[in-house]
């Protein structure tokens, strides 16, 4: 069967502000080693479905430059990953939603001419194997399968919800109801859009091109296409629950989340972090993929009583040194490096990120190459935080890219 892959990666993340003021969203650091979109793309390529494009658009330049280095398929076999940009092939304009990216960029799917088209979104935290969703949908014979995942009746108000009389003709599909209906076998659940779909080609086209011609129309998949495919009887809901992931555990199985705001994406570091974790990294037999910077192993020099090189509950990229400083609860990527007497609670320190002696930081995220300079202390004096820096309303103090505090 002819499956051709469609990343959507244009998004421009302002709730995820200021990790998102130099990069896009699907390009922004996550548990250390990987960016959020090596999620989606290592569930399309574990499955086999390698021929796949990825729609960019806002400050593309890292996202870009992180697949061409790491997303190297064999051609060989007719397998790549490739960043399109937008390239105003219907007139001079950018992408003005998900269902325009797609219409901009009808050639590429005239070029493959395939039979199904997987259209996910990328910047979401979970494994699938999306084999299986496809599999329903040629099964059905529906124009689209739409993943969905249960969630409390009560958070209907936050997702594009879905319902269904018979479990899987998607009979209507809401943004955000307050009145949303329940599952038929558990009233006290709805089915919640994950933003993942598979589409016969025909379907899609047809839905796009009409949607173009609709000047009334956001041009949004989940807002305009998938009501209209709705309202004509084609539309088919896959239950995430069903999935079944090679090496899947029944604590991890079935996670998925949207890191779309400062909080939600520290929460999914500290589900890693766990010691259980709720999302197991080491899952080997469906593996995140990235492309690991080739550094030294971690380093944790000192061993006196107030000047320990330590990391407890936490996870240590390579290249980190810990030179008798201790972390807690914290997630550390490559070639951060935490001086004597320094302290790190609570937090997610990207890459190269650096706590000069004696300095403390607590429930905070230090993007890239940030230095906090010797007996600064962030986390401990919220008024003060918010003076200087951005805070989320979960009370995370977010230091931007480069930043040096003093």
């Amino acid at each position: 069967m002819n499956v051709f892959a469609m990343v959507l990666a244009g998004g421009e993340g302002k709730r995820l502000a200021p990790l998102t003021a130099d990069r896009a969203k699907p390009a922004v650091p996550f548990g250390g080693n990987y960016r959020l979109i090596d999620f989606a793309l290592s569930n399309l390529a574990n499955a086999n479905y390698r021929r796949i494009v990825v729609l960019t658009q806002y400050k593309s330049h890292s996202l870009d430059r992180h697949i061409s280095l790491t997303w190297r398929l064999s051609p060989l076999l007719g397998s790549y990953v490739t960043p399109v940009p937008a390239q105003m092939r219907r007139g001079p304009r950018w992408f003005v939603g998900s269902a325009d990216a797609i219409y901009q960029n009808y050639n590429l799917i005239a070029d493959e001419r395939p039979d199904h088209i997987i259209v996910f979104g990328a910047d979401h935290i979970y494994r699938m194997d999306p084999a299986q969703m496809v599999e329903q949908h040629i099964e059905s014979g529906a124009g689209v399968t739409v993943a969905a995942i249960r969630v409390p009746k009560e958070q209907a108000f936050q997702f594009g919800v879905i319902e269904t009389s018979d479990g899987r003709r998607i009979d209507r599909f809401r943004e955000k109801p307050s009145d949303a209906q329940g599952l038929p076998d558990a009233p006290d659940e709805i089915y919640a859009s994950m933003g993942n779909y598979v589409f016969s080609t025909e379907a899609l086209i047809e839905a796009i091109t009409t949607d173009a011609h609709n000047e009334e129309s956001r041009h949004d998949i989940g807002g305009n296409i998938i009501p209209m495919l709705v309202e004509q009887g084609e539309a088919e809901v896959y239950d995430f629950a069903a999935n079944e992931v090679p090496g899947a555990t029944d604590r991890d199985r079935g996670y998925w989340r949207d890191v779309g705001t400062i909080d939600a994406y520290y929460a999914a570091h500290m589900d890693l972090i766990a010691i259980h974790p709720i999302f197991n990294m080491y899952n080997l037999q469906w593996p995140i993929h990235s492309w690991i910077d080739p550094l030294p192993p971690a380093k944790f020099i000192f061993d006196e009583d107030d000047r320990r090189g330590q990391a407890l509950d936490s996870m240590v990229c390579a290249g980190a040194v810990l030179s008798g400083a201790t972390a807690r609860r914290s997630v550390l990527s490559p070639g951060v490096h935490l001086h004597s007497y320094s302290s790190v609670e609570d937090s997610i320190l990207l890459h190269g990120a650096q706590v000069h002696r004696n300095a403390v930081v607590r429930r905070a995220i230090l993007d890239k190459n940030v230095q906090i300079a010797e007996g600064v202390q962030i986390g401990v004096d919220p008024a003060a935080d918010r003076e200087r820096f951005h805070v989320s309303e979960g009370g995370i103090v977010v230091i931007p890219k480069g930043q040096v505090v003093e």
